[in-house]
């Protein structure tokens, strides 16, 4: 195979010392959490998050926060919820329970049940991930989870107001004001609210993810999730600025989300390379992504197409999307990834926050043989999306509200895009980014 990188990676993905800080302190932290309990929970809220109060959120305050939500992000996050719940819900009808006599007095058979308990975790740092609240709790609910546990760190002296609200509309039964470890810790020990939890899912940041993998055994969990990934497969058909809009969207994620582009055209990795410090130049957060794309980014050419499908393979990346010619015989010859986006229709924003696909995905090549958060996530259910033109006037004006809601600048610029692209003669009555093309 020929391949060249047109950039590379200036940091290595993983760093062992900090990699080892983090497992002794999370280490740490449990064994304290499971010998004393909720006073040690306690303790950590009140040092890591400036929390004294309750922390399963009543009845009322839950209505009060909900009230504070516009009508039109409600209308957005059940629209994104309908379509989450849709898809698990197909999911969780295509594997049956069935009897089959396999010798005449031999009679085998499945049953499906749910676990009894999720425990579900739902960031609260940088952004307010409304839509993985939708994406975990809509899940298990659509799975047939009688009791569903969410926890979700307070800002000030709430957490969000709209995570609040998704999380009502998808079913949360028990929501704690309560972040980090101890969360997680929390849900797995069945602290303050005397249920266990079977599995953890959701992402979060470095500490919460080495929780649940530390917490692994003991519960179930969805993923062994790291810093979010995605890649863009292109061929000479593709526009450049369409890739550098969405791989700067990534970008956002984090200091060191990688974002990579595989293609067969070097003009095409020539032309990104040019745009895209411009584009992470106009970022409100020009930091994080021009970080992200200097340590983490690459741009690999190949010379033919099967040579692009073995590299992508390769990295097995969290979200992949293909801005090629021929868009079935993609589809059907990629096999390692988390989600898969067909087409310039199809932006990952799109799966993040409303298409209905899972966004809750493996990542560090774990898409070699396993899937996303599904409503039974121990087979490898692969998942793809294509959207057209047309649906983009919908979607896209959905995923950049929500985006704007959370926060995440760069999540909305690319449904804009679209918007702007693909309807030029209309007015919005929201704010859509009118985005310099390069």
């Amino acid at each position: 195979m020929t391949i060249r990188h047109l950039k590379s990676a200036a940091a290595s993905a993983g760093v062992e010392a900090e990699d080892q800080r983090v497992t002794e302190a999370v280490s740490a932290m449990l064994d304290d959490i499971h010998q004393r309990g909720e006073s040690a929970v306690r303790e950590y809220a009140e040092k890591f998050d400036n929390w004294s109060g309750d922390f399963i959120l009543s009845d009322e305050k839950r209505q009060k926060l909900i009230a504070q939500v516009p009508q039109q992000t409600r209308d957005d996050i059940d629209f994104a919820h309908r379509q989450v719940q849709r898809f698990a819900k197909a999911q969780r009808d295509s594997l049956q329970e069935f009897e089959i006599e396999t010798e005449q007095g031999v009679i085998l058979g499945q049953r499906i049940l749910p676990v009894h308990c999720a425990g579900c975790y739902i960031p609260g740092g940088r952004y307010a991930h409304a839509a993985s609240a939708l994406m975990s709790v809509a899940t298990a609910k659509a799975a047939g989870v009688p009791f569903v546990v969410a926890c979700s760190p307070p800002r000030g002296d709430s957490i969000n107001p709209a995570v609040t609200y998704a999380l009502d509309v998808a079913g949360a039964d028990v929501i704690m004001e309560m972040g980090g470890v101890h969360a997680m810790a929390s849900m797995a020990f069945g602290l303050f609210t005397g249920r266990e939890a079977d599995i953890l899912v959701g992402p979060g940041n470095a500490y919460v993810a080495e929780a649940k993998r530390l917490l692994f055994g003991k519960v179930g969990i969805d993923v062994f999730a790291g810093p979010t990934e995605s890649a863009i497969i292109a061929d000479d058909s593709a526009d450049p600025m369409t890739i550098a809009v969405d791989l700067v969207s990534q970008a956002e994620h984090g200091p060191n989300s990688p974002v990579w582009l595989f293609t067969s055209s070097e003009r095409i990795g020539r032309e990104v390379l040019e745009i895209l410090p411009k584009v992470a130049d106009d970022m409100p957060n020009a930091d994080v992504v021009h970080a992200a794309w200097e340590d983490y980014g690459e741009v690999i050419l190949c010379d033919s197409r099967e040579e692009l499908v073995e590299v992508s393979d390769r990295y097995a990346c969290e979200h992949l999307q293909v801005f090629c010619e021929d868009l079935d015989w993609w589809k059907q010859n990629l096999s390692n990834y988390g989600s898969l986006f067909l087409g310039e229709g199809s932006t990952v924003t799109h799966g993040d926050k409303c298409s209905g696909t899972n966004h809750i995905l493996p990542t560090k090549r774990a898409g070699r043989y396993s899937g996303g958060l599904n409503v039974h996530k121990f087979l490898k259910v692969l998942t793809t999306q294509q959207l057209s033109e047309e649906a983009n006037r919908t979607f896209s004006a959905v995923g950049s509200r929500i985006s704007r809601t959370e926060g995440m600048e760069g999540h909305a610029r690319a449904c804009d895009w679209r918007l702007r692209k693909y309807f030029t003669e209309q007015d919005w009555d929201f704010p859509v980014h009118d985005q310099q093309r390069y």
